[in-house]
């Protein structure tokens, strides 16, 4: 860390038994593809570390060759046809990344792909493009298939697929959790062209209709944020849909963190008579963005809270940042969207504003990660409860997921300025007005802070992160920086002032302490019970004759083999 005046953990998955890549030769091998390595490590360690966790991310050779020259001034020059460049066109993008420059021309040709880019950099439209352009000479239903970690990342996904396929009338499906499963599997009888999935939903989904439909005829299956599918939690998932699908498919795996079990890929065996997988690697891969101001604001753990009050009131002062002109009243907003019940008429009438303090603070669009759905709803409800209240909303798996959808739809619309996120919001959103990320605390993974940093500063934009670092923080600190290469600057703030809104914030903060005992209580029992429920169902589709290759597979003491590339 390094002082400047003027202004969720991953388990290691790594395998001992497989070398990184050559140094003198292009990343594509010969070799077959499989979840072996990658996705199957049952004593792999699942409790949060008390300290700084780095062995999943792969060392990326200094000298490994460019998989491109220069990137191409258009999308044609890679072979896009006419009518995509024109749906380009229309979302004001008309030159190509260098991902895109790099795997849309070996995905035209057929070859399998894993890419490996900063966020920010156009991935989707890496592997959408190239799909849509297969689909228009052969529309048909169940033509590809995309994974994702997250549903807010399906639906985003969806979204560009949506606007990149209008001119062939493309027909797409989200299939994630949280949402009603008679509703998706009548969507599936109608058989999409895309399925955009998180892999327990869909799992769930066949297993219920197993004689409904058939995966037998999908073309691509694609996983986006490989790195967060290939680990323990979604392995078993994986497993089962991967042995659902041809084994000629086309695969294509982008990540933004390029880990040991992505790189293992890339040395297992092809199905014979398939091309080797092509494999891109960029040089910003595991960099933070270019454009990234790199902050820290060291504080006593005791008024953090008001710290953040402060720190929001003043962003744009401080960062140089654009204020958001917010379009919702900033009490009903909050109040609204913090996941617990409505305000009691008691909490009404001590939050009401007079007509002077009425005035909303001015943010500039802004994410603030947490690491607990109990603090995400906290925040929202003290910020709530300020004489003057600050706008925001909540993203976190306690909310419905048409919840989570109205709190993103009215962040992405500048409703609100303010987002408050689990890691939930970390992987894959694409909001590019999104001028500062801050953390709460220091993430204990440093790939972790890579993925919520990246939310800000993309595709060549201007932004920063400021990460509050306490006591107890110093040797995550210096491992992020170790990670990232990169010295944070210290953020410094009158003390006098801050200390001026102790007694506001500190009234703020136990109303929305007794407002949260009631509400958030009654949501986390109810999640548990749903869960409870969804986990019986499970074991017991896991235990019926459906899943007998598996088990029969695990009996011979293997690992699950099912290809990915």
């Amino acid at each position: 860390m390094s002082s400047d005046s003027s202004s969720d953990t991953q388990p290691d998955m790594s395998d001992p038994t497989t070398q990184p890549p050559s140094r003198s030769m292009p990343v594509a091998t010969t070799s077959r593809v499989t979840l072996e390595h990658a996705a199957s490590n049952e004593d792999a360690p699942t409790n949060k570390p008390t300290t700084a966790t780095t062995a999943t991310t792969a060392t990326v050779p200094e000298n490994l060759p460019s998989t491109t020259t220069k990137t191409p001034t258009s999308f044609a020059q890679l072979g896009v046809e006419r009518f995509l460049c024109n749906a380009l066109q229309a979302m004001s993008i008309r030159q190509p990344t260098e991902v895109q420059a790099a795997c849309i021309p070996p995905i035209l040709a057929g070859s399998d792909c894993i890419g490996s880019a900063q966020t920010g950099s156009g991935k989707t439209i890496a592997f959408t493009l190239p799909i849509m352009q297969d689909l228009a000479k052969d529309p048909h239903g169940f033509f590809a298939l995309v994974l994702t970690p997250t549903r807010e990342l399906a639906f985003q996904i969806s979204e560009q697929f949506r606007v990149i396929g209008a001119a062939v009338n493309l027909h797409s499906a989200v299939i994630v959790g949280g949402m009603d499963m008679m509703a998706q599997a009548i969507e599936l009888r109608k058989r999409p062209h895309v399925i955009i999935a998180t892999p327990g939903r869909l799992v769930d989904l066949i297993r219920s209709n197993k004689d409904e439909w058939s995966l037998g005829k999908i073309k691509y299956l694609v996983l986006d944020e490989a790195d967060r599918l290939l680990t323990p939690t979604f392995a078993p998932d994986l497993a089962f849909l991967v042995d659902q699908l041809p084994s000629q498919r086309q695969s294509l795996l982008f990540t933004a963190t390029l880990t040991e079990p992505v790189m293992a890929l890339q040395k297992r065996q092809t199905v014979p008579g398939k091309a080797p997988p092509f494999i891109h690697v960029s040089r910003n891969a595991i960099t933070t963005p270019a454009g990234l101001v790199q902050r820290y604001l060291f504080i006593p753990s005791q008024v953090r809270e008001v710290y953040l009050v402060y720190l929001l009131l003043n962003l744009c002062d401080l960062t140089g940042a654009q204020p958001v002109q917010a379009s919702m009243d900033a009490s009903t907003l909050n109040h609204k969207n913090r996941g617990g019940e409505r305000p009691s008429k008691r909490t009404k009438r001590a939050s009401s504003p007079s007509a002077e303090e009425a005035l909303t603070p001015r943010l500039p669009q802004t994410i603030l990660f947490v690491p607990h759905c109990r603090t995400a709803a906290l925040f929202t409800s003290l910020l709530g409860h300020l004489p003057n209240p600050i706008p925001c909303t909540a993203l976190h798996s306690h909310l419905s997921q048409p919840e989570r959808l109205q709190s993103l739809s009215s962040f992405r619309r500048q409703q609100v300025p303010l987002l408050i996120a689990t890691d939930v919001g970390s992987r894959g959103l694409d909001i590019p007005e999104v001028e500062v990320v801050l953390n709460w605390e220091v993430p204990r993974v440093p790939d972790d802070y890579v993925h919520r940093v990246g939310r800000t500063a993309r595709a060549g934009r201007k932004g920063t992160s400021i990460t509050v670092v306490t006591e107890g923080d110093v040797e995550l600190v210096q491992a992020l920086e170790e990670r990232i290469n990169t010295k944070l600057h210290e953020l410094e703030l009158p003390e006098e002032a801050v200390l001026e809104l102790l007694s506001a914030v500190s009234m703020a903060k136990r109303m929305g302490n007794m407002e949260l005992a009631d509400g958030f209580g009654k949501r986390q029992e109810t999640n548990r019970k749903k869960n409870a429920i969804l986990q019986s169902n499970g074991a017991g589709a896991k235990a019926n004759a459906g899943n007998k290759s598996l088990v029969g597979k695990h009996k011979r003491g293997k690992t699950v083999k099912a290809a990915v590339v």
